[in-house]
């Protein structure tokens, strides 16, 4: 069984963004999680990026406890800042201490984006700090965002490294820094772009690092794989990358899929 620990189920429905869900909703996404279980999924990890997003990611988590069982996330998105700092720590705080706060298992998707103009980097980095700290607070792990922001995003971890643990997702950074995040004992995410024709260095830090630093993610609806680019990604096509990791290695997609398992129980406390 394989555990999709970055998916975005809560926008997979047809909605707008940032709407909350509704009854008529959930059919859309009960076909996800059908196509999941049978791809042998036992969980998925649905990825707060806002506020609202996040009562979204709770709200399926409390809704769905049957293989694969739904946890959620909660967190803004360096790009999704919209609200003042003291307001998004008041709400995230609000959601960890209702009774839905139990289905949360990370503070994220948190990080820094230097790619999307404009941007404010100060502001970027004083809400990513904050996030760090609520996480701390509520002994929490991280999901972590970094685009074109790497120097700045590691050096912020850095300071953080002995009282967190997480995971960078999408990891698209270098083996160095792929090796400095394990050495920490954090975890680096591998999504469809290890499929992609061109990303023979990601490949090469995936076959290089060990497997015990390593998580699975999809990223759905995003970062499809690479015969199916151009669609909507689903959790359903976890087996493809796991199956591109244990190709990129040279082992057997039962080992790849034991050891992602065990980190991401271990991360997540599944």
């Amino acid at each position: 069984m394989m555990i999709d620990t970055h998916c975005h189920l809560n926008i997979m429905a047809d909605k707008k963004p940032e709407e909350l869900l509704r009854s008529e909703h959930f059919p859309a996404i009960e076909q996800f999680l059908r196509e999941a279980a049978a791809s042998n999924l036992s969980y998925l990890i649905t990825v707060g990026t806002s506020i609202p997003e996040s009562q979204n990611c709770v709200a399926l988590a409390e809704r769905y406890q049957l293989p694969p069982i739904v946890k959620a996330t909660i967190g803004v998105h360096p790009c999704d800042i919209t609200q003042p700092i003291e307001e998004i720590i008041r709400e995230l705080e609000a959601i960890i201490s209702s009774p839905a706060g139990k289905c949360v298992v990370a503070i994220g998707e948190i990080g820094l984006d230097y790619y999307h103009q404009p941007y404010d980097k100060e502001l970027q980095a004083q809400v990513f700090i904050a996030q760090l700290e609520l996480a701390k607070k509520h002994r929490l792990p991280v999901v972590i965002h970094i685009r074109d922001a790497g120097v700045d995003a590691l050096a912020i971890l850095e300071k953080y490294k002995s009282d967190l643990c997480g995971v960078i997702h999408c990891f698209s950074l270098d083996l160095a820094a792929a090796e400095r995040v394990i050495s920490w004992g954090w975890y680096i995410g591998i999504d469809g772009p290890i499929t992609y024709p061109k990303n023979h260095h990601l490949r090469f830090v995936v076959a290089t690092v060990p497997l015990s630093g390593i998580m699975l993610e999809t990223d759905a609806p995003f970062l499809p794989p690479q015969h199916l680019r151009g669609k909507r990604n689903s959790p359903a096509n976890l087996g493809i990358i796991a199956q591109a990791i244990a190709d990129a290695r040279g082992v057997a997609l039962v080992e790849v899929v034991t050891q992602t398992t065990k980190n991401a129980q271990a991360l997540f406390r599944l």
